[in-house]
């Protein structure tokens, strides 16, 4: 049985432009999604490839960090709010959750920590 190691997430402001290597991304919206008597957190956004060897191209993503064990329980050196998350790693889990914000957000692009 794997164990359940909780991680910070640091929230990014949304509509925030973070550059990259080869372009860039910007998260849109957090989002918290009732599940199985707890709170799953997501983000949506948009990343841009703009210079890359293999070409450019654009797409929608939804980022799940996981359950939210203590939400914006402290604020880091830049005084960002930080949450303390746990990884989802039962693939059952991700399966339906999957499922669940494709229906709501029309993205398919979906990755879990």
């Amino acid at each position: 049985m794997a164990l359940n190691t909780q991680v910070e997430y640091v929230h990014q402001p949304a509509a925030k432009e973070y550059q990259g290597l080869a372009g860039y991304y910007i998260p849109r919206k957090e989002c918290r999604l009732a599940f199985q008597g707890r709170e799953v957190l997501y983000i949506t956004g948009r990343a841009v490839l703009e210079s890359s060897c293999c070409g450019s191209g654009a797409w929608d993503y939804v980022l799940v960090p996981g359950f939210i064990s203590r939400w914006q329980y402290r604020r880091n050196q830049a005084d960002i709010p930080v949450s303390l998350i746990e990884p989802i790693q039962d693939g059952k889990t991700k399966s339906t959750l999957s499922r669940i914000i494709q229906e709501r957000e029309g993205i398919d692009w979906i990755s879990f920590w």
